[in-house]
């Protein structure tokens, strides 16, 4: 029996017999692709019971080789022509059975993608993320992290916003309700629910709040294993979404929908020992093991923005004049793409480069292997960003996909942390990414040069 990750979770005994007394109808098993969505299938309950809570169920390989449209790609090795196994195999973590409160009778099941025989779908972003922890586990760490995302609100279903070209949307606040109890109020019977059903869902919601353009708002979540941290956050854009469609509303949690601001994801992380021990401070301030993790962030953060920060709309949050951090820098305030916060048990690291786009397990699996490649090189912790120095005064992360793209194909400190596997499957989902954007027209395009060109 797999121990629960808190009350709220259903063990197998509770769910086969939800199950057997009719309260469950269907079992949602799902999986995270490389956009960070959830993928796989609804099955009737009593199927899943019969068939599939004891053995697992099939998936195809090609849902990690497809963009954002679904399209797939044959420059995937794992979809090439020449691969005649397309199958792959989903095994239910069973740590992660969860009531749908949102869906009347519905659990979901989160899944790792295995190859029929058995051996890890080394591309899947769950295995990657493992991948890290284990190999902190190897230095007797446990990694602990939380999220503050980030979405903008709409009076507009999904349909109209797709009928409307996602032009002239109806915030649902008109102003910036930064931290506004009155800002959030205008909006509170959808965020009551998202709060409480994503709670009820085994989440541990901490608060939410308004942010500073129209209609964005911000929720955070307390600190968990980053694995289940991770888990959360693709399920909770799910069930946001989907209970903003409920409402006759859309959220979205692209890194920038308009010239405001855009929609960021703050990663938090720390580390303990094996024990339980805090690592990251001791009597007198942080420790060695602190200041040569955040120098390992620093190091790798121009080669591992691709995970990060991964789509071609996630380098519009890095404008000029924009609130996103672009300085490879870290230090106390918020200028910082690595802020340092905290003391004592506290005491952690944020990540202030990711977008609303990222996707967790990349992104922490990044901020892992950056960590400890800081700790097995016994890197120096440099001079910090301060009130005196500009952020221009520290290199920049990379300013496009392209760029950010030829940094992790050319890492080298990427290819051991990771493999060539993935290395060479992300730097895949960029191509296909900008090809894609270099033969569209955009509307910029258009009112530029239809008639005055």
């Amino acid at each position: 029996m797999s121990e629960l990750r808190n009350a709220r979770h259903l063990s197998v005994h509770d769910l086969r017999r939800r199950i057997n007394e009719g309260d469950i109808d269907t079992v949602v098993v799902a999986f995270t692709d490389m956009q960070g969505r959830l993928q796989g299938k609804r099955l009737h309950a009593g199927y899943f019971a019969e068939h599939v809570l004891d053995h697992g169920t099939e998936g195809s390989a090609h849902l990690f080789a497809v963009d954002v449209d679904m399209n797939i790609d044959d420059r995937y090795a794992m979809s090439s022509p020449d691969k005649t196994d397309g199958d792959i195999r989903l095994v239910l973590d069973m740590q992660t059975i969860r009531l749908l409160r949102h869906q009347p009778g519905t659990v979901m099941v989160q899944c790792d993608a295995v190859w029929p025989d058995q051996t890890p779908v080394v591309q899947s972003p769950r295995t990657i993320l493992k991948q890290q922890l284990a190999a902190a586990a190897g230095r007797d760490y446990v990694v602990l992290s939380g999220i503050q995302l980030q979405f903008m609100a709409f009076h507009t279903s999904y349909e109209d916003a797709w009928t409307a070209h996602y032009r002239d949307l109806a915030s649902v606040n008109q102003y910036n309700v930064e931290s506004s109890i009155v800002g959030g109020s205008r909006i509170e019977p959808l965020l009551r629910e998202i709060r409480n059903k994503t709670y009820t869902a085994g989440m541990e919601v901490a608060s939410v709040k308004g942010e500073r353009n129209k209609g964005q708002h911000e929720i955070g979540f307390r600190h968990d294993d980053a694995l289940t941290t991770a888990d959360n956050h693709s399920v909770f854009k799910t069930m946001a979404k989907e209970i903003a469609a409920q409402h006759g509303k859309a959220i979205t949690f692209m890194p920038k929908f308009d010239e405001g601001q855009g929609n960021a994801c703050h990663i938090q992380l720390s580390l303990r020992g094996a024990d339980g021990s805090t690592v990251f401070w001791r009597i007198g301030g942080r420790t060695k093991v602190f200041d040569a993790f955040v120098a390992g962030l620093l190091a790798t953060l121009y080669d591992f923005t691709l995970l990060y920060a991964p789509n071609i709309n996630s380098y519009k949050r890095f404008a000029g004049g924009s609130a996103a951090p672009m300085a490879i820098a870290w230090g106390l305030d918020d200028r910082c793409a690595i802020r340092v916060l905290g003391r004592d048990q506290s005491a952690r690291v944020e990540n202030r480069v990711p977008g609303g786009d990222v996707n967790p397990y990349l992104a922490v699996a990044a901020m892992i292997a950056g960590g400890l490649y800081g700790l097995d090189h016994d890197l120096e912790l440099g001079v910090g960003l301060t009130g005196n120095v500009h952020p221009s005064d520290f290199p920049s992360i990379p300013r496009t996909l392209r760029e950010a793209r030829q940094a992790f194909a050319a890492s080298q400190i990427a290819r051991a942390a990771f493999g060539d596997d993935v290395v060479d499957h992300y730097t895949t989902m960029a191509d296909v990414e900008l090809d894609a954007f270099d033969a569209a027209v955009t509307d910029w395009e258009l009112r530029r040069s239809f008639e005055r060109m």
